[in-house]
């Protein structure tokens, strides 16, 4: 009875803290997810210690730089004057954070099975710095059980300490939007699960203090199984719609007048575009994780391995597609001149990760093609495990006489600030996988490609 009035007596100072904005909260992994988070906590005024391996993106940091073009240079401006804001490659100092909030990358491996080096890594990391009263949440999106399973029994072995007795761990997956102008990081429902009832109370308290809302779910698993299935739905209706786009056009109807008309019934429909294929870091990988994940109970999940299979053919269309459009030009795509236009993967991002511009770059160069590629968001293409050999190759300059000199141009991601009414002008043969030429001026007959 004594240790159990002096483990709600510790949780009570811990809600304290929190209430009245004494509560540091640690967040390791600064990229796309964590350093909106920080911004985030940074504007409710609860003092923030960020945590990330990569120096070049601290030094931004404290240095007031912007390193993700959509969230701006005032934003960075102000984490590096604030006094309730620092970052640091110190983990060392993980002690001086209450709550430890873990934002790190879970990709495939070259099996397209989880790969848990990150979280493994990070966790073994701070273990060793763990103490009495800190909360661990993972907002990585993972397999559900990962939470059970992998945190915790690691935590416990290296720390010596044990959940729910010394320390609280929670699960609340991340639910970013890059580029969302309706949408940020405080706007955003937060689903949480927690280790135990101290945990999941715990982790509330710290999301209400910057989070419009707080979604209480009863376990880690099922928070983890959440955005899995958030995810998938996506997954799921964009190739419903890829799959329309190719039997629509096969029968010379035009996909996206289609769902447009659609989409005006209020009720029933929800309204999914087709494009060239997956980007990003989710889509493309989280069904992976559960139909992983579902194999350990025997448990088949056709319907997710058939979606992803169609999203992952779709580069291989506007391939075909673009060897059509080439051929009506009495052109073959070996040792055309090809330019793509959008690296990233979705419109007005720099966010390059998974995206099907990098696919299509592949196939056409197999093919024999010259590929380029221009991106306002993406000047140089940057290091990556999977498209290494593309490191360093830069956007092409913006003017007629450099689109011109293309044989056939592709618009894999539709950037608002590009003037499709230009390259109109430019451009002799235009594939389109994003409708961006729709009703724009000066498009010539046999010009656009829809793809």
């Amino acid at each position: 009875m004594k240790q159990e009035t002096h483990a709600a007596a510790a949780l009570d100072t811990l809600l304290t803290k929190i209430d009245t904005r004494s509560y540091t909260v640690g967040i390791v992994g600064l990229g796309y997810v964590g350093l909106p988070l920080m911004w985030t906590f940074h504007e409710k005024q609860m003092p923030v210690l960020g945590f990330d391996i990569d120096s070049e993106k601290v030094d931004a940091i404290n240095a007031g730089r912007s390193y993700i073009k959509h969230l701006g240079e005032p934003m960075m401006r102000k984490l590096a004057e604030s006094d309730l804001c620092d970052a640091t490659v110190d983990f060392s100092r993980i002690p001086e954070a209450d709550a430890i909030l873990l934002c790190v990358p879970t990709p495939l491996d070259e099996y397209r099975e989880p790969d848990m080096t990150y979280i493994e890594g990070t966790v073994r990391t701070i273990a060793p710095h763990l103490r009495k009263g800190h909360l661990v949440i993972l907002e990585s999106t993972t397999y559900p059980g990962t939470t059970e399973e992998l945190i915790i029994p690691l935590l416990e072995q290296i720390s010596g300490l044990s959940a729910e007795t010394d320390f609280y761990v929670g699960y609340s997956p991340e639910r970013e939007d890059p580029g969302n102008a309706d949408f940020n990081t405080a706007k955003i429902p937060k689903v949480v699960g927690g280790h135990g009832a101290d945990a999941l109370r715990l982790s509330m308290a710290v999301y209400d203090t910057a989070i419009v809302q707080t979604v209480p779910v009863s376990d880690t698993r099922t928070a983890e199984a959440v955005k899995l299935t958030e995810n998938i739905f996506r997954s799921v209706n964009i190739a419903l719609v890829n799959e329309l786009k190719v039997v629509f056009h096969a029968m010379g109807i035009d996909v996206h007048e289609v769902i447009d008309a659609a989409a005006t019934k209020p009720f029933g429909f929800m309204k999914f575009t087709p494009g060239p294929g997956l980007g990003g870091h989710c889509i493309p990988i989280d069904p992976f994780y559960l139909t992983w994940k579902a194999r350990q109970y025997e448990q088949n999940t056709r319907f997710i391995e058939l979606a992803g299979e169609v999203n992952t053919e779709m580069p291989r269309y506007v391939l075909r597609r673009t060897i059509e459009a080439l051929n009506s030009l009495k052109k073959s795509i070996n040792g055309s001149r090809i330019l793509l236009i959008g690296l990233a993967y979705k419109p007005d991002v720099d966010d390059d990760r998974e995206s099907p511009t990098y696919k299509l770059m592949d196939l056409y160069t197999g093919m024999g093609a010259e590929v380029a590629y221009f991106d306002p968001y993406v000047p140089v293409i940057r290091p990556s495990r999977e498209h290494g050999h593309w490191a360093g190759t830069p956007s092409v300059s913006w003017d007629r006489e450099t689109v011109s000199a293309f044989d056939a141009v592709v618009i894999a991601t539709n950037h608002s600030e590009i003037d499709y009414d230009l390259l109109a002008g430019w451009a002799d043969c235009i594939i389109d996988t994003r409708n961006a030429m729709n009703g724009r001026k000066g498009v010539r007959e046999g010009q656009v490609w829809k793809a």
